[in-house]
């Protein structure tokens, strides 16, 4: 069983093709990077995976459950879903009643928009304190969610997403906004997910080359909804491959496992 399947998938909405004709396969264990420029297709492609979108053609199995013939209300209580530029509803209902960071990330165990304290025994308190500290923010349990940095947030969010402990965890833009500090603080803590969760699936898009984890192992490389590359994330992250993706030539290095790009000069 794959985490995620994907056979000839095209996405149209409104007579625009947001995707066509896209393959993918993404196995358990697997860490898979999707670049692109704008409007490329990334956003789409995660919402097929995070269940919230059907196709408009082709086929579409997440977890052993192909759209269309499951409840995906309990499919998606096996994923995890971080879009750090969509203000989920939730989160606004959390910082009017001044929510804690803890109190965030405990709502993850019930999937709900407010606490529900009767459902949160000790051992789930515990488990959203243990979330806090894997993603380096353990500090902030007791800090109001309003007041938090854009890149504490972002960690909390992936703390909650793991409260119902998913075996697939998709990140959507999740640096967007972030400065330097912020920005590495939290490459850190999805690096250390792979290390310490052999079997956690991740997903993560991103704009930039210098945003991908280390412990990547897949790359998908987006543009104008089609797959332009697809594998082992060494064999897809080549100067040819990105130079063609973006639209302009470009210089790729890489050093301790971290990868940059820089436009050649002309």
């Amino acid at each position: 069983m794959h985490v995620v399947q994907l056979e000839g998938v095209g996405v149209r909405v409104v007579g625009r093709t947001l995707l066509s004709g896209v393959d993918w396969r993404v196995e358990y264990g697997e860490h898979w990077a999707l670049l692109g420029p704008n409007g490329a297709g990334k956003t789409t492609l995660l919402s097929l995976a995070a269940a919230v979108r059907h196709p408009s053609e082709g086929t579409v199995s997440v977890l052993g459950h192909r759209l269309g013939r499951v409840d995906v209300r309990a499919l998606r209580r096996h994923i995890g879903l971080v879009a750090a530029s969509q203000r989920l509803i939730d989160e606004q209902l959390l910082e009017e009643e001044g929510a804690t960071a803890h109190t965030v990330v405990l709502t993850g165990h019930t999937g709900t928009s407010a606490p529900l304290w009767d459902r949160y025994g000790e051992p789930e308190r515990e488990r959203a304190l243990r979330l806090l500290a894997d993603l380096g923010c353990k500090d902030l349990a007791d800090r109001p969610f309003q007041v938090c940095s854009q890149g504490e947030r972002a960690r909390i969010r992936i703390a909650r997403a793991l409260m119902g402990d998913p075996a697939l965890l998709l990140l959507d833009e999740p640096f967007a906004g972030l400065d330097l500090p912020a920005r590495e603080d939290l490459v850190e803590a999805v690096e250390d997910l792979a290390a310490t969760r052999p079997v956690l699936t991740t997903v993560t898009a991103t704009h930039h080359l210098e945003e991908v984890p280390s412990t990547t192992t897949h790359a998908m490389l987006l543009r104008d909804g089609r797959v332009l590359a697809a594998g082992p994330v060494a064999e897809v992250l080549t100067p040819a491959n990105l130079s063609d993706c973006y639209g302009r030539p470009l210089h790729v290095d890489r050093l301790d496992g971290r990868w940059y790009a820089r436009a050649v000069r002309s």
